[in-house]
């Protein structure tokens, strides 16, 4: 086996595989930070026309990113927000987020916000 043979099986070997890389310690606090922002809200969130507590928002969005954690599908905070926290994967339909005393909202940009507010308390 020559060394240029072995070079480029080894790429070929370490390429695929970065592809489906897991999300890393920063994104899994961030996404943890995200679901918990909710639960731990007064919020409500809606799905495919229906109202939910945010216990049950929480336990739905962890649902969804456990999935996507099995598929390879997230590996960032923004992922989740894409794949998982924006819309039914069922429907298609934008989940919407109302929290008192603030005007109802698409969970995308609830949730986007929520991460750059972590972000900035981590700076």
């Amino acid at each position: 086996m020559t060394h240029r043979f072995r070079a480029a099986l080894a790429l070929a070997l370490i390429i695929p595989g970065s592809a489906l890389a897991a999300p890393g310690d920063t994104a899994r606090r961030e996404i943890a930070g995200l679901i918990g922002a909710l639960d731990g809200s007064s919020c409500r969130f809606q799905r495919n026309g229906s109202w939910h507590d945010a216990a049950e928002a929480r336990a739905h969005l962890q649902r969804k990113y456990d999935y996507l954690l099995k598929k390879d599908k997230v590996d960032t905070a923004e992922q989740f927000i894409e794949r998982a926290a924006s819309q039914s994967s069922m429907s298609g339909k934008p989940y919407r987020i109302a929290c008192p005393g603030q005007p109802e909202q698409t969970a995308a940009v609830w949730f986007g916000a929520r991460l750059k507010a972590l972000r900035q308390r981590t700076l």
